[in-house]
């Protein structure tokens, strides 16, 4: 069986969108294969019981600069949000409703949607600029409408939301090489190691 790691992710995530950034490198360097898996982080929070770190305002001002930290390391553009958090959910379902309905193009749809959150600091909780950010990714924002109100791409991301809770996932990024789980972009390392040794 072919190395697999699995990203469960979603795109209001700066730590995720950290992981985005470093994680193709780390597959071809293991020749590993990257198994894409959005869900919707509110939803795992809320089962979880978990919530996100700026809910604590010492923690969130340390994140911060943390996150700032890590792109300075990993040599990536970064951005913190100002409209942080975003309500993900449209932008969920088209990541789940590009890998149902058009997987070549996901690749595309998701640098268009991390980079417009992260490094552009685009509000994407307003549908206008999701519709301008698509636009000019070359997406056509009547036929992102209709994937996302898709009864199948709702259910599709539902189903990896809830698998993700039900395998111990609290929060995102969390990756799985194998049956282990490694949460947060800073454990990238043992994830390469993982990925390693199943070589």
């Amino acid at each position: 069986m072919d190395k697999t790691v699995e990203f469960f992710f979603d795109v209001g995530s700066p730590t995720t969108y950290l992981a985005w950034t470093q994680l193709p490198a780390i597959a071809r360097e293991t020749g590993a294969q990257i198994v894409w898996r959005p869900m919707l982080l509110g939803g795992v929070f809320k089962a979880a019981g978990n919530a996100s770190p700026v809910t604590v305002p010492a923690k969130g001002r340390w994140m911060a600069r943390d996150i700032a930290c890590f792109a300075q390391r990993y040599g990536v553009p970064f951005a913190f949000n100002p409209h942080f958090p975003v309500n993900t959910l449209a932008l969920m379902r088209g990541a789940a409703g590009m890998q149902l309905r058009e997987p070549q193009r996901l690749g595309a749809y998701l640098d268009a949607v991390f980079r417009a959150m992260w490094v552009d600091a685009v509000d994407l909780g307003d549908a206008a600029q999701v519709a301008r950010v698509l636009d000019a990714a070359g997406f056509d924002a009547d036929a992102f409408a209709a994937l996302v109100g898709d009864p199948a791409v709702k259910s599709a991301l539902m189903a990896t939301t809830e698998e993700a809770v039900a395998r111990g996932v609290f929060g995102a990024p969390s990756l799985f090489v194998g049956g282990e789980l490694f949460f947060g972009q800073d454990r990238l390392d043992f994830v390469r190691e993982a990925l390693a040794r199943d070589g």
